[in-house]
């Protein structure tokens, strides 16, 4: 029986009705600036619009595609060709690095030289080592070094996570996470040439919401497969999944991208107190339930990944420039998303389990 009322139903879970999910709200506007245009760029500034952010330049090497960006969210912006002169410009407080990972890390080495605070494209770097020695890097700035996580803050990845840091599941014992869709959207495009596009791109998403899901149990395996779909057109494998063991837990993610009816997206979290599922047929539609023994409770949510999402993750860091504190996106805890990621990876090319962090860089 699903209750309308969070009142209704006890009260560890009527805590639900008043978690905070949505993006935050800092008074911290500072000038910041964009590096790299390309198509992921649009949804950037998309949401820094329509959070009332303030974009004062844009900068791509291919100064038509920078131009077109400016022109349509924030007319008044500079645009520029060489980051070096974007930086110059000291009223910029915060660059967002949207680039691909391969050209990241010299312009995150330069934004930190240049001690501004930094909002990373994910997946963050193809070496845990390197992405190491860039937090470091933040440390001796003084600036945040950040990545752009965007899915924690889609409304039920959000409300999930705020759940389970509320202790309203308690304890977290399992996750089971499926997205059955279509991905070959990225005909035609770079992605096309990425092998492990689903399990690096794609299902970083998924590694780093996991480990929302389950704080408190530490990975201990994981085992991956890829394969083709019959009748894929495209080079990298379109299915996928992913086993991840935990010291205390246990987690499975699925991810079929060659759904072309009735795609489904589904989320399952066992907690001793109350299990949370969320559902829906994409990513920006989504329904949650949380059930415990004496009912079950489904919140209305605000909101939509794209863009809420994307405007979380740079809230989310100058909420954390503001209040001087680690963000819950900073980069040196995305290395722990990241080596779940690699270790996936590892397996599906050799077959067997690998432990988190033993794949220290990216497997080709």
């Amino acid at each position: 029986m699903v209750i309308g009322a969070a009142t209704e139903i006890s009260a560890k879970v009527s805590e639900l009705a008043e978690l905070a999910y949505r993006p935050p709200s800092p008074q911290y506007r500072p000038p910041i600036g964009l590096i790299g245009c390309g198509g992921i760029a649009k949804h950037h500034l998309e949401a820094y619009r329509d959070f009332g952010l303030n974009v004062v330049a844009v900068c791509d090497l291919q100064a038509e595609l920078a131009t077109e960006l400016r022109d349509r969210f924030f007319p008044d912006a500079q645009v520029f060709t060489d980051h070096h002169r974007l930086l110059a410009d000291e009223s910029i407080e915060v660059v967002d690095v949207a680039t691909h990972p391969e050209p990241r890390v010299g312009l995150i080495q330069d934004c930190l030289a240049a001690r501004r605070h930094v909002l990373s494209q994910k997946p963050f770097v193809l070496d845990l080592d390197v992405g190491q020695q860039l937090c470091d890097m933040a440390d001796r700035q003084g600036v945040r070094l950040a990545v752009n996580q965007n899915g924690r803050f889609a409304p039920h990845f959000s409300y999930l996570r705020a759940a389970v840091a509320a202790g309203c599941l308690g304890r977290t014992q399992a996750a089971h996470l499926s997205v059955h869709w279509d991905h070959t959207w990225v005909t035609g495009t770079a992605f096309e040439q990425i092998k492990h596009l689903i399990l690096y791109d794609f299902a970083i998403h998924w590694f780093d919401i996991v480990r929302c899901l389950l704080p408190l149990a530490q990975a201990e395996s994981v085992y991956a497969t890829i394969s083709r779909v019959p009748g894929q057109q495209i080079m990298p494998p379109l299915a996928a999944s992913v086993v991840i063991q935990f010291d205390s837990a246990q987690a499975t993610l699925s991810f079929d991208a060659l759904t072309r009816f009735g795609q489904q997206d589904r989320t399952l979290v066992i907690g001793d107190r109350a299990t949370a599922t969320s559902s829906g047929p994409d990513l920006q539609q989504q329904s949650v339930t949380i059930t415990d023994a004496a009912g079950s409770y489904s919140p209305h949510l605000e909101g939509k990944w794209f863009s809420d999402g994307f405007g979380g993750t740079m809230l989310e860091l100058l909420s954390a420039i503001e209040a001087d504190r680690p963000a819950v996106i900073e980069a040196r805890d995305n290395l722990e998303s990241l080596a779940l990621c690699f270790a996936a990876i590892e397996s599906a090319e050799t077959g067997l389990p690998q432990v988190p962090g033993s794949t220290r860089r990216l497997p080709s």
